[in-house]
């Protein structure tokens, strides 16, 4: 029974410490004049009327008291929450949100961006945070997510009732994703197209 009991304690624990880490830094400085011009350029690639946060960014107030947006001590972006905000248009290479190196956490679920997978997430290195379930990206998976190596969690899926473009996992496949992700805890590959290849 005491066995039990400890079994459980170190299980809450690791959870604990496993939000703690991501979400560690919560103080917030005044936010830098070039996080700010890389958020409304963001906001400008995309059709943001219906979104409730984005329509609340001008370039008049203090980025880091955006909704949606987290900040350091620095007054760097760290966090970027868009889940759910009925946002449509691209995000390509030359979106400003790839210029964002700071960015710890990043959750664009459930929008339409009906783009093709964008290869340079590869330049978001310290995200450890990345929710791209229902977000309407298409096409291969990009090796370029297994170069994230600071990633806990990461979650690609799809719901099967949600008539958005598809993604799909084959070059690379499965174990060439995740075989540089070490630190990755959570992996979410639901409605995901995946290939099975048994002689690798």
């Amino acid at each position: 029974m005491r066995t039990s009991a400890m079994v459980s304690w170190l299980f809450f624990y690791s959870n604990v410490a496993t939000v703690f880490h991501i979400k560690v830094f919560s103080v917030s400085g005044q936010c830098q004049s070039n996080q700010q011009e890389l958020l409304l350029g963001l906001k400008n690639s995309l059709n943001s009327s219906s979104s409730e946060k984005l329509v609340k960014w001008d370039q008049y107030t203090d980025c880091c008291s955006w909704d949606g947006i987290t900040c350091d001590a620095d007054g760097q972006v760290i966090g970027l929450d868009l889940n759910n905000q009925s946002t449509s248009g691209a995000i390509d290479e030359s979106n400003s949100l790839f210029h964002l190196l700071h960015l710890q956490q990043l959750n664009l679920d459930y929008n339409s961006f009906k783009s093709t997978f964008p290869s340079e997430f590869e330049n978001l290195a310290n995200l450890r945070y990345l929710n791209l379930s229902n977000a309407g990206f298409t096409g291969q998976i990009l090796v370029e997510i297994s170069y994230m190596t600071k990633l806990v969690i990461l979650d690609l899926s799809k719901s099967w009732l949600r008539d958005i473009g598809s993604l799909k996992l084959k070059k690379p496949n499965l174990v060439m994703l995740v075989q540089n992700l070490t630190r990755l805890q959570n992996l979410y590959l639901e409605g995901i197209n995946i290939a099975a290849d048994r002689n690798k």
